[in-house]
């Protein structure tokens, strides 16, 4: 007990800890910004395996880290284009789109790193970069404080970043109303004269880039490779952390980084002798309970609302 005291305490689990967050962030806060669209993105897990194959190869070839990770945004953004027009140019039910994208960012990744490198698996024959950490003036003089944030990857930052970026797109500019408005009610903005397809377009290609900072971060950050599904649920726990959140950029990120111990925890219970497969499943079991609470949560606040109309 006194060894497991000592880690959740200890000044390396919260690095850990905003680590294994960032790239929930970027997926979650793609999520948002489709949800708020009024279309579900199911398919940031396969939009995060696809700009993460991206950047490695981009960057291997290149030999340019930031380049690498440029293409594996525009990547994302692309697929994220792709479902929307399956969704609304062909008609296509969207979270059959997204389960479609998951399936073939899942085995497509795979064939094509097999064409680009003849690897199986894992990009263990492509010389990738890894994006550089930062250390920040002032607060890497502070004890404690320079352990835990300073230090950290310059996409950690980013995606903290990005959580006010999206507050400020939704709910401070013009684009952010018609996206919330179409949302809410899409006849009554298309009666107002606001393109729905249009920005439901942009919505999705908007959430298809933020996925792709996060499989960026995981093969140019986390690790410095590609190997096959290597998002493990990922996205499909930030749009739990999403909808915890209250579809809120803010709620959100206390979402995901409740989410985020969960997986840090997981990792450093791996030095106590707990078993593996315990271990392994704690991220997901904090998802499931998570969500329980959430559906709790909202069902109890119709009830409330159907009483107080009696």
């Amino acid at each position: 007990m006194d060894k497991f005291i000592a880690i959740i305490f200890s000044v390396s689990f919260g690095y850990a800890v905003l680590r294994v967050t960032t790239p929930l962030i970027f997926a979650a806060m793609g999520a948002l910004i489709s949800d708020k669209a009024g279309v579900i993105n199911i398919g940031l897990e396969g939009i995060m395996l696809i700009s993460a194959l991206t950047g490695v190869v981009v960057s291997a070839y290149t030999q340019s880290a930031f380049l690498g990770l440029l293409m594996a945004v525009i990547a994302g953004s692309l697929t994220g284009m792709a479902m929307a027009y399956f969704a609304l140019n062909l008609k296509t039910d969207i979270i059959l789109s997204g389960i479609a994208i998951n399936l073939f960012g899942g085995g497509g990744t795979i064939f094509a790193l097999y064409l680009v490198a003849h690897d199986k698996g894992i990009s263990s024959s492509l010389k990738s970069l890894v994006l550089p950490k930062i250390d920040i003036p002032i607060i890497d003089q502070i004890p404690v404080l320079s352990e835990i944030i300073s230090g950290q990857n310059i996409l950690t930052y980013i995606a903290l970043l990005s959580v006010v970026f999206v507050y400020i797109l939704v709910y401070k500019t013009p684009l952010g109303l018609q996206i919330r408005a179409v949302g809410e009610n899409e006849d009554a903005a298309d009666s107002v004269g606001v393109s729905v397809r249009k920005i439901k377009y942009i919505a999705l290609i908007l959430s298809g880039a933020f996925a792709g900072f996060g499989g960026a971060y995981m093969s140019m950050a986390y690790v410095s490779w590609f190997s096959k599904n290597m998002t493990v649920g990922r996205g499909f726990i930030a749009l739990a952390a999403e909808a915890m959140g209250g579809s809120t950029p803010f709620g959100t990120l206390v979402a995901c980084f409740v989410f985020g111990s969960a997986e840090a925890l997981s990792n450093s219970l791996q030095s106590l002798r707990v078993p593996t497969e315990f271990v392994q499943m704690i991220p997901y079991v904090v998802t499931v309970l998570g969500l329980v609470l959430y559906s709790s949560r909202k069902t109890s606040q119709i009830r409330k609302k159907i009483g107080s109309r009696r």
